[in-house]
């Protein structure tokens, strides 16, 4: 596989049974992106680079030990959340998405890769994170979806432990965003931890992980209804 050299590179050293799943999980994106639309990536140099190997650096946040529970939250087409389970079958993972058409693509993603551990969850985080057994249940969210940080903060802190992690990922020009959701930060019951810059192989963009620590519980009344953490952000 001529992007295995690649991935060595970042220090991602795949067995041939993990090369295989990567080129399994590229045929079914690749099949299924013409009838439902999953990704705007298509070519396969960046779909390998932007999608799979973008999704296993967000471990150079150090917080993907074995046996995590993890939420991905706003998942698309199953990333970050499909590639580090390839990766590391030792996590578990919940797929959270609004679209029932992505979740229809990651059921057959998991059965054709026979991903244990793994449930796509059709839903919206405002409503899944005030089920029993979802709220304050995972040792980890993370999220790649395309929404201020302000917004992603209220949808992802209310199902991360107290002592858990919230990872979000973003592209370079982050600053401003961070700015503006110190408030949230506080009032959801984080800490900001660290941010990671790095920079994807072949020049194909700067990348940047906003990880924050949660160190309270968040209050009850988080995540608001009704659309309200996208038309209304917290301060």
């Amino acid at each position: 596989m001529k992007y295995r050299e690649i991935f060595e590179k970042e220090g991602y050293n795949l067995t041939d049974e993990q090369i295989a799943k990567f080129q399994h999980f590229y045929d079914l994106l690749d099949e299924w992106n013409y009838k439902i639309d999953i990704t705007k990536i298509v070519e396969e140099e960046e779909v390998y680079i932007k999608h799979f190997l973008d999704s296993l650096l967000i471990t150079k946040a150090g917080y993907f030990e074995k046996n995590q529970n993890i939420i991905d939250i706003g998942t698309g087409g199953g990333f970050p959340g499909v590639p580090l389970k390839i990766y590391n079958d030792t996590l578990s993972f919940v797929l959270l998405d609004s679209l029932k058409k992505r979740i229809n693509f990651l059921d057959k993603v998991v059965e054709e890769l026979k991903l244990d551990n793994v449930v796509p969850l059709h839903g919206r985080a405002e409503e899944i994170a005030r089920k029993e057994g979802m709220r304050e249940s995972f040792d980890s969210a993370v999220s790649r979806a395309v929404a201020p940080m302000q917004t992603l903060l209220e949808y992802c802190l209310p199902f991360v432990k107290v002592g858990g992690y919230f990872i979000a990922m973003k592209g370079p020009n982050y600053k401003d965003e961070l700015n503006l959701s110190k408030g949230a930060i506080n009032l959801l019951g984080g800490l900001l931890d660290k941010v990671i810059e790095y920079e994807l192989p072949l020049g194909l963009g700067s990348r940047s992980l906003i990880v924050i620590k949660k160190i309270k519980a968040t209050p009850h009344r988080f995540p608001r209804a009704g659309g309200k953490p996208r038309s209304n952000p917290l301060t």
